[in-house]
């Protein structure tokens, strides 16, 4: 992606800049939705990659601990170090940054959403025994329903690191808004440009949190009761 500029800092550099924005809104916006877009994708393979994990290591005792010590090696990794090591197998672009990105964000939801399975009562995994419910059906019907609150939260973790972490994709040329910063940098070390890129992250940060916030309390209404009661 380019980052021409069509406006250049006065003198005295300001942090921020109206005439940037306005001039560069294309550029801007541009930048914003392949950040955004970056960060669902990552978020939701990462999803679907730990909850299956987070259950395996619920069900299964004994792999529990070599699924916690995978994912926290791959959390200690430098980034830039793992971007390094994927970059010459899987190429300059997206599906770089989704791979780390993804790698990052599993050991955060792996380790929520494990912790909301084994918050489960025993009494109420023994009744849904006795109720005739199999492995499965517990599953879907019982212990994950009442894990959610711990999954969101691991997501929601997840999906903050998660629009930070993408800005370092620069490095491999798909880093969003992150490029915005770089290009910045690079520069002259232009205040605008860097404040402007660094603001829509914190706030799309926000957003997402906000969206995952509301999220969780529409699909947890029984959590609302317990705490109005």
């Amino acid at each position: 992606m380019s980052f021409r500029l069509s406006y250049r800092a006065d003198p005295g550099n300001p942090w921020f800049s109206w005439q940037y924005v306005r001039d560069n809104s294309d550029t801007i916006l541009t930048a914003l939705r392949e950040h955004t877009s970056l960060t669902v994708r990552a978020v939701l393979i990462a999803v679907l990659i730990a909850v299956p994990l987070a259950v395996a290591a619920y069900w299964f005792r004994a792999l529990t601990g070599p699924i916690l010590a995978v994912t926290g090696v791959l959390y200690t990794i430098p980034s830039l170090a793992l971007f390094a090591f994927l970059a010459p197998y899987l190429g300059i672009g997206a599906v770089t940054v989704l791979t780390v990105v993804v790698l990052y964000a599993l050991l955060v939801i792996v380790r929520n959403a494990l912790a909301g399975l084994t918050q489960v009562p025993p009494e109420v995994r023994e009744a849904a025994e006795g109720m005739g419910y199999g492995r499965w059906g517990r599953l879907f019907r019982i212990d994950l329903p009442l894990a959610l609150p711990g999954i969101l939260t691991g997501l929601r973790l997840a999906t903050v690191s998660t629009v930070a972490l993408v800005t370092v994709g620069v490095v491999v040329g798909r880093g969003g808004l992150g490029q915005l910063i770089f290009a910045g940098l690079q520069n002259n070390f232009y205040k605008a440009q860097i404040m402007t890129g660094t603001l829509l992250c914190v706030l799309l940060a926000l957003v997402f949190d906000l969206v995952l916030a509301g999220a969780g309390r529409l699909l947890t209404p029984w959590l609302r009761r317990r705490s109005a009661a």
